[in-house]
Parts: structure tokens; sequence; C-alpha cells
């Protein structure tokens, strides 16, 4: 009797996950500016949840050749774009509140809309983030259309981003033009999130 109550409270709490084609999970997290944001805010435009540890050397690559940071100023105008830290504390990519991510977000030169603060890994978990950078797209009827890598190349080597074939880029311009994505689900690659 037990056992069927636990197969059916996890069944019943697994519909709240993060799942392709279906409605984004909803979620409140406090932006590097002290402000409460939601992703139920920006219904209506196509947001991109991209998680973020700064200690990463998967992550490290993207930033340091400029390349996260170059996708979220070329569809600033498209897109409302998350970056999301789910490190907790003690951890590598720990940021303690705003003040830290603050000084982070100017010191990658970030463009995203907001980088958010996810302190107890609660909406990591409910997108079931497993490393970063993982990446996800919801589009702006609000279902969850893509997961996974930011690319096609396994590796923590900044020269081959260059030569990588980029699905964040590839899925928001088919977003655009309104066609079907070629892709819905990749391996995402990168270091462990730190829960």
């Amino acid at each position: 009797m037990f056992k069927t109550f636990l197969i059916s409270f996890f069944l019943s709490c697994s519909s709240f996950a993060a799942t392709i084609g279906k409605p984004a999970p909803d979620f409140k997290l406090k932006s590097h500016l002290g402000k409460t944001i939601t992703l139920s805010e920006f219904k209506g435009k196509t947001v991109v949840l991209e998680w973020y540890n700064y200690g990463c050397p998967f992550v490290r690559k993207h930033y340091d050749s400029k390349n996260m940071q170059s996708l979220q100023k070329k569809y600033m105008n498209d897109v409302v774009w998350l970056a999301i830290t789910s490190s907790a504390k003690g951890k590598q990519g720990y940021l303690a509140g705003s003040g830290e991510a603050v000084l982070k977000y100017q010191e990658e030169g970030m463009a995203a809309h907001s980088l958010l603060l996810d302190l107890d890994g609660t909406v990591g978990r409910l997108y079931g983030a497993k490393v970063t950078p993982h990446m996800f797209i919801v589009d702006a009827k609000g279902t969850l259309v893509y997961e996974g890598g930011i690319d096609d190349i396994l590796s923590a080597d900044p020269k081959d981003v260059a030569k990588a074939h980029n699905y964040i880029a590839q899925s928001i311009d088919e977003l655009k033009a309104g066609k079907k994505l070629s892709h819905t689900k990749t391996d995402a690659y990168g270091c462990a999130v730190k829960y």
C-alpha cells in the first residue's frame, strides 16, 4: 500500500518536471539586480535558459571566447535570455547574492536579460539541468521546445567554438522563421551542476 502511494506521489510530482512539447514549468527567482523574475512574465516571448557556473571549464570555453555573450547580444531583440546559477553554498560557482551576481554579470560582459540565483537548486532540479551550460528554449506559447547542449562539439577547448554547429542559434532562427525545430533534444555537455 505504501509502495503504491510512493509510486503515485512520484508520478504526480514528475508531471511538473520540464518535458519537451509541454508547458515549461513556471518559476520565481531573484535576479542579479535583486528583482524577482518569473518565467510566466515573459509569455508571448521566446525564452532561453542557460545554466551557468563561472568556474566550469565548459562555461569558460563559451565565455572566454565571447561566444555566449555574442549569442546573448545577437538575439537580444528576439529572446529573453536568462542565465541561472544553481550552485549550492560552498560549491564551485556559488554566488551568495545580488552583490556577487552583479559583479560576475559585469565581469563576464553578459548581455543576458538576467543572471538568476537558484540558491537551493529547486529550478535546476525542476528542469533536470544536469550540466553547465545546459540550455533550454521556451517558445512564445510557453512550451518547452529545446533541451540540450549549446553546440555539437563536446569539449572545453575554446578553439572548437568556431567549427561547432550551434544548436541555440539554429533553434532561435527557426523559431523566428516559423519553422519546425531541426533539433528538440541534444546531448548537453559540461560540468555537473553543483547542487
